[in-house]
Order: C-alpha cells, then structure tokens, then sequence
C-alpha cells in the first residue's frame, strides 16, 4: 500500500486510493486469478493495476460509484492479459522435472534454493535470467555477452551440476 501512496502526490488522491485499495482489492485479485489461475501473477496483475490507477486519479471522481469500479476492473483486466500473453511469449520452463517422494514441497524449496546458492556465479546468473526472470536463450546471450550455443551449452552444464548438488543433500529429482 505505502508503494502506491508514494506515487502520488495529492493528500486527497492519498485518500482516495486507500479507499479503493479497501473497497476493490479482493475483486481485482479475483478477476486477474480468474485470467491468469496463478495466485502470484494476480497479485503481481493487481499491483500493476494500482500502479496505473495511481498515476490516473484525476480520471477517479467518486471511488463508490460503478463507473469507478468498472474502470478498475478493465485496467485490471488488461494488466493480467498483459501478463498472460508475456506468459504465452515467454513460457518459463522447470529447472529440475520432478518432484522428491517423502519430501514437503517447503523442504525440496529450501534445499534446490541452498543448491543453487553454491553453484558458481555465472551458473547462478543463468538461472536467475532463464527461470526465475524467464528470458529467451537469445536474451539471455545477449545480456551475458555470449553467443546463444554457449547459453544453451551453460544452461545444460547448470542442469547437471545443480543435480549432482540436490544428489548430495538427499534430494532426489
């Protein structure tokens, strides 16, 4: 909340987005959730929602009204089709298939997060971009300065070492 009432500069528009993150913030996570079937992406969806909305209050005349609550929706809407389509553009893949039998999805978390801390940077720089951000192998040369066979030839040695990493802490993947 403090993200979006940092964004504005009016006292009154202050106001006025605290009661609209109160009155609508439930609807829009349900409606991004409904476009996007990921609690996090809707949320992420939301927050960007707020974000426009924040820097369009002079468009929001009476935070109650149906034309207001119209308006948020459709920016919400958007924001989690735009989300969507970024998805569909570019789909991130697992690092490791699989799952540990006997193990709680919190405990294989913390242990593939622990293994991927001891891998070297470079390896650690290539899962960063490629999973958790989901760029392209293209992007992904282009921002390490490496040609994309090299992407490809790291992203498969990153693979193999992160394995052989979870095989030593008793995480079988």
């Amino acid at each position: 909340m403090l993200v979006y009432l940092s964004a504005i500069d009016h006292p009154a528009d202050r106001d006025k987005i605290t009661i609209l993150y109160e009155l609508y913030r439930d609807a829009m996570l349900r409606r991004a959730w409904q476009i996007l079937r990921n609690q996090q992406d809707a949320e992420d969806a939301v927050h960007d929602a707020f974000l426009t909305i924040a820097d369009n209050m002079k468009k929001i005349s009476d935070p109650g009204c149906r034309k207001t609550r119209n308006y948020i929706v459709t920016i919400t809407e958007s924001k989690a089709i735009d989300l969507y389509r970024k998805h569909q553009r570019n789909p991130t893949e697992p690092l490791l298939e699989g799952t540990a039998i006997g193990e709680t999805e919190d405990q294989v978390i913390n242990t593939l997060a622990e293994c991927i801390l001891r891998l070297p940077e470079r390896y650690r720089t290539l899962v960063y971009l490629k999973y958790e951000q989901g760029f392209r192998n293209r992007e992904i040369a282009h921002i390490m300065g490496i040609r994309e066979t090299a992407v490809r030839k790291l992203d498969q040695r990153t693979r193999e070492r992160l394995m052989e990493l979870c095989k030593e802490e008793g995480l079988d993947i």
